[in-house]
């Protein structure tokens, strides 16, 4: 029973446990900042860019969660993994200039939204099932699988 769980799961706590790890490297490097008195403009940057990272955070937890447990759970992990991606694109632009964290912040926008549709998608054909008893999650999971390759287009 735990491994018929665990196989519909997996991707996704692997995908967890990476953005984990990706807190915990966020946070070293604001400790590392404050302990370097020099330069305190370089400490509010990166302070700023991990709470705005955290700031999204449990949205992006709660969605892929939602969406891989909902419909499907590869393309759902492999937008988890392109929004880790964009999340630390944003964090090291962040640390530069400003304007070098923009196309980082859009790119997690976008894969937030396909996050947020597949949600939607997955609910909707759960009350079909529930309510109308047609069950499009075949046809669904093709289209979502098709459509997280489009991630990938700038």
């Amino acid at each position: 029973m735990l491994s018929i769980v665990v196989e519909h799961i997996f991707l996704l706590v692997i995908v967890t446990l990476i953005s984990v790890l990706q807190n915990a490297f966020f946070a070293t490097k604001v400790e590392r900042e404050g302990k370097e008195h020099n330069n305190k403009t370089a400490f509010e940057r990166v302070s700023c860019a991990n709470r705005n990272c955290m700031d999204s955070y449990p949205t992006f937890l709660a969605v892929m969660w939602c969406a891989g447990l909902c419909l499907n759970q590869a393309p759902v992990a492999f937008a988890g993994i392109i929004y880790l991606v964009a999340r630390q694109k944003y964090f090291v632009g962040y640390m530069g200039q400003t304007s070098q964290s923009t196309p980082g912040y859009l790119f997690g926008k976008r894969v937030l939204a396909f996050l947020i549709l597949m949600c939607i998608v997955g609910i909707f054909n759960y009350l079909l099932l529930r309510y109308f008893g047609s069950d499009y999650k075949d046809t669904m999971e093709m289209i979502t699988n098709a459509a997280s390759a489009l991630l990938l287009i700038p």
